[in-house]
């Protein structure tokens, strides 16, 4: 059999593949992301980019029911989007298997919260496994196919950045051809009115007990005995960093099921030992649970609840022992924040929206750094789709006079996730808003996934393309109005207009991501001695221009020829390079 270097989350696809997957349908959300896009490359099974994580559940649980075996992704705030199928679908079972990858962002690399989504396997009595490395994300992938199946259920499989992005060697196996389970009407086990779910929360209990039962047995909660005196109980990454941190000086008990988690396993392993650590970051989930069988453990007093463990911290708490010091830089190095890249459409935008002294309420996407300095835009960042129903709620709040100086901006793809609800609720409750929908042709913050705005699915095959003109006038908005943020004069006198009006209006500012295929822009820009040193082009924060003492300089290898800087100097000082 091959052995092959794998990212944890192409290990999950080439896990879901060799169980016989034939559905999955997934929402782009960093760290998740690459499972679906990996599934791309097995042609027996139907992938999709669903508009949202609840649509995307509720096509994977639509073909579980029908008798195949099915699978969503998401981020860990993606789960939250997916929650209301996901609680009832745990009432329901499964017919064919059924699971859900949610990938945790511990460090909030690329999230806006850091929440801990064990605590939605225990909320929705679904099991959750979490592994460790790339082999572990293949193999649990398969058997949590196989738990489904067996236990009637949804399974979770939880990861994180350090899993989903690292790398390790993965076993290859054939594919295993599992038919189509026979689907057949089942009104009490599948339609979830009162009288049926109050049935089925009996068979959920039931089968809680019978998971719990598992648990203690199952080889995926192992220990790993060096005739130690300290214990430490761990799952997923922090059994990886405790590994490394403490190698054999300590025992492990190891939990490949992270929910339900046993109690007798737990409880022998801690009687063994004087000293038991439990090593987990986020909340303390296992900790509670140890504490619940009234057991003494040390967790949360000695490590963080925030961000992401490293092993010596833990070798620090645990053995009382610093790491060997490591050969630190001599000279100080740049900060480097993330920037909106050279060339980058939401730039013109942002730059327009802060000249005019415009609240801006914000969402999730590249977009979302326009709050960084020099553009700092954007006042308000909550959740996918909220920068439209916050806006409305800020101007029902302070009135007709501060809606005249208030914009949402959301992005395409962002907007068909669920920025179209919030458009509706302006309308419908006689709103005066402005969106913005921040069009770029692509879901550029997650790596430039299609969605139903760009005419292409997934696989790159041609399909209907969302015209976001005529769905703003279905949805009640009269005044829709197309803009290039790039032509700056045209596009403040656009936003000006419309946060005039007294009814909800929609700006498309158009213009595709500048790192997309299909965007030539050519040549560069360079300064002329036309340049009085203003400096209104640094306003614009763009990567390729700086002020080197009191000298503008444009760098070449980072400028792309957009020419947004042009139209920005009021001295004609900065021209097409020859």
């Amino acid at each position: 059999m091959e052995k092959k270097l794998m990212l944890g989350n192409a290990a999950v696809a080439r896990g879901a593949y060799e169980a016989g997957v034939r559905v999955v349908s997934s929402y782009p959300g960093t760290p998740s992301t690459e499972i679906t896009e990996n599934m791309v490359q097995y042609e027996d099974v139907f992938c999709e980019w669903a508009p949202n994580e609840k649509v995307a559940g509720e096509v994977a649980i639509g073909a579980s029911i029908a008798g195949a075996r099915a699978m969503s992704c998401m981020k860990h705030v993606g789960l939250n989007v997916m929650a209301d199928p996901v609680f009832t679908v745990s009432y329901i079972g499964a017919n064919g298997g059924l699971v859900f990858c949610v990938a945790d962002d511990q460090g909030m690399h690329s999230s806006q919260n850091e929440q801990d989504s064990r605590h939605y396997a225990k909320a929705s009595k679904i099991m959750m496994l979490e592994p460790s490395d790339s082999g572990e994300c293949k193999e649990f992938t398969k058997l949590a196919f196989d738990l489904s199946e067996e236990y009637d259920t949804p399974v979770f499989l939880r990861l994180s950045t350090r899993v989903s992005h690292s790398q390790s060697f993965v076993t290859l196996e054939d594919r295993k051809e599992v038919t189509l389970k026979p689907y057949e009407k089942n009104i009490a086990k599948n339609v979830m009115m009162p009288a049926n779910a109050v049935k089925r929360h009996v068979i959920v209990e039931e089968r809680m007990k019978a998971l719990t039962k598992l648990a203690e047995i199952t080889p995926l909660n192992r220990t790993e005995e060096n005739g130690a005196k300290i214990g430490v109980i761990c799952a997923g990454i922090a059994y990886m960093y405790a590994k490394e941190a403490l190698g054999d000086q300590v025992d492990y008990l190891k939990l490949g099921m992270v929910y339900p988690l046993p109690e007798e396993k737990i409880k022998a392993f801690a009687a063994a030992h004087e000293k038991v650590f439990v090593i987990e970051e986020l909340d303390p989930f296992i900790e509670e649970h140890c504490r619940a069988l009234g057991l003494s453990v040390i967790g949360k007093e000695a490590f963080s609840l925030l961000g992401e463990y490293t092993p010596s911290m833990i070798k620090k708490a645990v053995l009382k022992e610093e790491a060997p010091a490591y050969e630190a830089v001599e000279e100080a190095l740049p900060v480097r924040p993330p920037v909106m890249c050279a060339g980058c459409p939401h730039r013109g935008t942002f730059y327009v929206l802060k000249k005019l002294g415009l609240t801006v309420s914000g969402d999730i996407g590249c977009y979302t750094l326009g709050a960084a300095a020099p553009l700092q835009s954007v006042d308000t960042t909550i959740c996918m789709g909220a920068s439209v129903s916050a806006a409305h709620g800020m101007a029902k709040a302070r009135g007709k006079e501060f809606n005249r100086k208030l914009v949402s901006v959301i992005g395409d793809s962002t907007f068909m996730h669920s920025g179209m609800t919030g458009l509706v609720d302006i309308v419908y409750n006689q709103g005066a808003n402005t969106v913005i929908i921040l069009d770029n042709s692509i879901t550029g913050m997650t790596g430039h996934q299609d969605n139903p705005t760009t005419g292409y699915t997934i696989r790159g095959e041609e399909t209907k393309q969302v015209n976001l003109i005529t769905l703003c006038h279905g949805l009640g908005v009269e005044h829709v109005v197309v803009a290039d943020p790039f032509d700056v004069k045209e596009f403040e006198r656009v936003v000006k207009e419309e946060t005039e009006r007294d009814e909800p209006s929609v700006i498309i500012a158009q213009r595709p991501c500048a790192l997309l295929k299909k965007v030539k822009y050519t040549g560069k820009v360079a300064i002329n001695d036309q340049c009085r040193k203003c400096k209104q082009c640094m306003k614009l924060g763009c990567p390729a221009i700086s002020c080197v003492g009191d000298q503008i300089v444009i760098d070449e290898s980072q400028c792309v020829g957009c020419e947004l800087c042009i139209g920005v100097c009021p001295f004609h000082a900065i021209e097409k390079a020859e």
